[in-house]
């Protein structure tokens, strides 16, 4: 059965869903949202394994955040032991972080680039997509991944998630192969509307980040991967385009990056 949204980011095995995980997840079911969850390490990682492995509409993305709040390493031979499960469809989220750190940034900067090269290698080894986490350095993560597009080519590949950058920025991710993805921010915020109108119609998914910034008319409460519908509205209203297009490209975009089966 093939879905009518994919929610590509969002955190089901947040403490926020603790108490009524199974209720959201059924709320998906039956509003055939489809969801890929993501883990920030390898505890997380392991979480939504099993989330997916448990439920047909849920899959998996695995990896250590640049900004892990328990420091953690991005331990190989752990990733390897979930990557084999066929509900892993990406890694990450990893990238690069910035935003208000305190402390020595250079020595910071050292330590996120070794741990986003890490996992950049592995999605390439097990030909996955990357879920990039980037926040204030898109131009450092560009840096980057432009270097390992040139050796890689089309095997390195991935969406920039919670797209938060300009038309420069935008451009650069489409010419190696990488896609963006808006959030409800879209609905309540015109920051990116420039965006979202410029970007080719095959570069751009939806996603929720749930639970965080729930989209208008949802905005201060828990974010649901069900209001990535409201995403998809959105995205039709900025580009003065029919609503059934869009909703028929974000679930395409999501099948053919993250390859996943709508059997």
């Amino acid at each position: 059965m093939s879905p009518e949204y994919i929610d590509i980011h969002c955190h089901i095995e947040s403490k926020d869903f603790h108490e009524d995980q199974t209720d959201v997840v059924e709320r998906m079911r039956k509003n055939n949202v489809w969801g890929i969850s993501v883990g920030t390490d390898i505890k997380t990682s392991k979480q939504v394994v099993e989330l997916s492995d448990k439920y047909p509409h849920i899959f998996a993305c695995i990896g250590v955040h640049p900004r892990d709040d328990t420091r953690g390493e991005f331990v190989t031979t752990e990733f390897e032991t979930l990557v084999s499960h066929p509900k892993v469809v990406a890694i990450g989220e990893c990238g690069l972080d910035y935003f208000r750190f305190d402390g020595d940034l250079e020595l910071e900067k050292k330590r996120q680039k070794e741990l986003f090269e890490k996992q950049i290698y592995f999605a390439v080894k097990h030909n996955k997509p990357l879920m990039l986490h980037c926040r204030d350095a898109y131009e450092d993560s560009l840096d980057i991944l432009e270097v390992y597009a040139k050796e890689y080519g089309e095997r390195l590949r991935g969406d920039a998630h919670f797209f938060a950058g300009d038309i420069d920025i935008a451009k650069r991710l489409f010419d190696i192969g990488f896609s963006i993805s808006f959030t409800g921010v879209i609905t309540f915020a015109r920051n990116y509307d420039e965006v979202v109108r410029y970007s080719p119609l095959d570069m751009i998914m939806s996603e929720t980040d749930a639970p965080w910034v729930a989209p208008i008319p949802f905005r201060g409460r828990r974010n649901e991967p069900i209001y990535v519908q409201h995403v998809v509205e959105q995205i039709a209203i900025i580009r003065h385009e029919e609503y059934s297009g869009i909703k028929h490209a974000m679930t395409g975009n999501a099948q053919k990056m993250f390859g996943l089966s709508f059997k």
